[in-house]
């Protein structure tokens, strides 16, 4: 099965994600921040990645950008879990590379057939 990486500086978000993908049994690594998930994802090869938008250190849109600079990243599906709406930062989002957008909150369901709809 596929893993994901799961980017939010929300311990809570980011275990609720966790347990959503791990009952549907994919195989998930979780990262606080931009920076520790850009180590972690040179470190693993993961087939896509979840990030929230405003983290310290390194935000979701920074990381799509170096994400995609690196040649094992060039294709893989990265998605926004953010409450931002704004027009621009999904226009930034979209310039970096982010293959879609959720807005919190959002449904175990819909999170789901994303998921399924991006990895197949």
């Amino acid at each position: 099965m596929a893993t994901i990486l799961v980017v939010d500086d929300s311990a809570s978000m980011r275990r609720m994600v966790t347990l959503v993908l791990e009952d549907a049994g994919f195989s998930v690594l979780e990262s606080h921040d931009g920076a520790d998930a850009l180590a972690k994802a040179q470190a693993e090869t993961v087939d896509a990645v979840l990030t929230d938008v405003n983290m310290p250190v390194m935000d979701g849109i920074e990381l799509v950008r170096a994400l995609r600079e690196l040649p094992a990243y060039k294709f893989t599906p990265m998605i926004m879990l953010t409450t931002v709406t704004s027009s621009d930062k999904k226009s930034d989002g979209k310039a970096a590379g982010a293959t879609g957008w959720i807005i919190k909150p959002f449904s175990p369901a819909q999170l789901l057939n994303i998921i399924q709809r991006i990895l197949s």
